[in-house]
């Protein structure tokens, strides 16, 4: 152990002794320990520095007091928290077993049995909290705990505690909102304030990878999966897996359903349809229904398939411009291909005066080419972050775009130079597009669309979607040329078709 352990032994010398480290997460670090008091292993989970720094001690502390009051058989019990030096920590049983991640990399799927078992005790747990108004936020095979066959719910609360202790100093898609495979739409798309119905969805992610061997949905990085979450649908869980009852199959795949209205109201009522085949009573498609049906108009609007929204998730991306008739009077064609294997939306785009390319790259970077040059250049390291949703400015002088690790959208001189931050950002931005009078204006998930000058400041929302009339999203907005006004379009439910408007 380095310095910073030896501090930390230093600090809980009276209270605890540390005995090695039991792994590392997101948030925390986890130590065994004796509690010297009560002669007792714990687990003690230290937040990591610079979280600790964001938060302080008094603010964090406050909020923790909450979770210390769940009582509940399959809620693990916290025993006590504090600050110590610089470190902020809180104590909670040891358990001499292992998690349902640990599990399921041993095993991949369990028995149907043991994970409607585990299904029902964990729905349970969330039931007791979400009466209390306390949401977990964070539901994924690592934070359940399997002893003797008893399963429990770890780190209730804390990632509610992290979030409302951080305030407006943590971004809105940060350490509070889950792990990607089991997010929920809602937090996916950057909702701070989720309902009990969350946990239900991440619950039922958890369940379905232990039926099926897999999460509902796998990508090679958190923006893909992010995006299958919000415009994909999983197929039954007894397509993957035949041996899944048929109503619990469909159980699952209502808790999974998008909109929190149609999924199951409580954690309970999930609990009960896992083995009760009369809660069961309609069925559920495990396909998107056919694209094309048409969609009442409002405002200028034209209908197009649901599958056009999502065409910005192609794997494969080209570009071929024209430099104008020849001498023979056929176009010449200049043709640029990039081609992508991993399902990430890149993206590319082309500066008005049709001279400049830019595609967000392979390996993360963002790659430029002049139409009258057969050299392509990186405008930003190629091995660092996702650069996504590129988009010029007016005057082609500079270029925007999201990091999405940061979750930040930055621009940078068109010809290179040092990118500047503008603002903070959710994790799922779809589309961007860079205004007259230097305003930018992006689709934000479940929600509408927002704008900020490029030259920073705070977004502000332009647009809120009609749910009555199930909307979903706006996304992909366009400003028309030479005009402050723009199309976007309306992601509606059920996901048969989308409508282009005009704001």
């Amino acid at each position: 152990m380095g310095d910073g352990h030896d501090r930390l032994r230093a600090a809980l010398a009276d209270r605890y002794a540390i005995l090695g480290e039991l792994g590392a997460g997101g948030m925390a670090t986890v130590y065994l320990a004796e509690d010297l008091k009560h002669h007792r292993k714990v687990a003690v989970k230290v937040l990591r520095p610079e979280l600790a720094a964001i938060l302080g001690g008094e603010r964090f502390l406050k909020e923790i007091e909450v979770t210390a009051n769940l009582q509940h058989p399959h809620i693990l019990p916290l025993y006590d928290s504090g600050k110590a030096d610089t470190f902020l920590f809180f104590v909670t049983p040891f358990v001499e077993g292992e998690s349902l991640r640990d599990k399921l990399d041993r095993e991949r799927q369990l028995s149907i049995e043991e994970t409607v078992d585990i299904g029902r005790a964990i729905a349970s747990a969330l039931e007791y909290a979400h009466e209390r108004n306390v949401i977990h936020r964070d539901i994924k095979p690592a934070n359940i705990l399997l002893q003797s066959g008893h399963a429990l719910v770890a780190d209730f609360g804390i990632a509610l505690a992290v979030s409302e202790a951080g305030g407006q100093r943590l971004t809105e898609t940060g350490l509070s909102l889950g792990t990607p495979h089991y997010m929920s739409p809602e937090q996916a798309s950057g909702d701070r304030e989720l309902d009990g119905r969350s946990d239900v969805y991440s619950l039922a992610a958890t369940l379905y990878e232990a039926f099926a061997g897999e999460p509902p949905f796998a990508a090679p990085s958190t923006p893909a999966i992010v995006a299958k979450i919000l415009t994909e649908r999983p197929p039954l869980v007894s397509d993957v897996r035949e041996t899944v009852p048929s109503h619990t199959a469909r159980a699952v795949q209502k808790a999974l359903e998008k909109l929190p209205a149609d999924r199951f109201q409580t954690a309970a009522a999930f609990a009960d349809a896992l083995t009760n085949p009369g809660a069961m009573t309609t069925g559920i498609s495990a396909t998107f229904p056919r694209a094309g049906a048409p969609v009442r108009a409002k405002h200028w609007r034209a209908t197009v398939p649901w599958f056009a929204a999502v065409a910005a998730l192609a794997v494969a991306a080209a570009a071929i411009l024209f430099r104008g008739p020849s001498a023979t009077g056929v176009a010449n064609a200049v043709e640029f291909v990039v081609r992508f294997d991993d399902g990430i939306n890149h993206g590319f785009a082309l500066s008005e005066d049709g001279r400049q390319l830019v595609v967000s790259g392979e390996n993360g970077g963002l790659l430029t080419r002049a139409m009258d040059a057969a050299r392509i250049t990186s405008l930003t390291a190629t091995d660092g972050p996702i650069r996504g949703q590129p988009v010029f400015s007016p005057d082609g002088e500079s270029i925007a775009y999201i990091d999405v690790e940061e979750r930040e959208l930055q621009r940078i001189p068109a010809r290179g130079g040092v990118p500047v931050i503008i603002a903070e950002v959710p994790l799922l931005v779809m589309g961007l597009a860079w205004g007259p009078q230097d305003t930018l204006v992006w689709g934000r998930g479940f929600s509408g669309l927002w704008a900020v000058p490029v030259e920073g400041g705070t977004p502000v929302q332009l647009t809120v979607p009609d749910t009555a009339r199930g909307e979903l999203g706006h996304w992909h907005p366009q400003f028309l040329p030479g005009e402050t006004r723009l199309l976007f379009s309306t992601y509606r439910a059920p996901f048969d078709s989308t409508a282009v408007e005009l704001l």
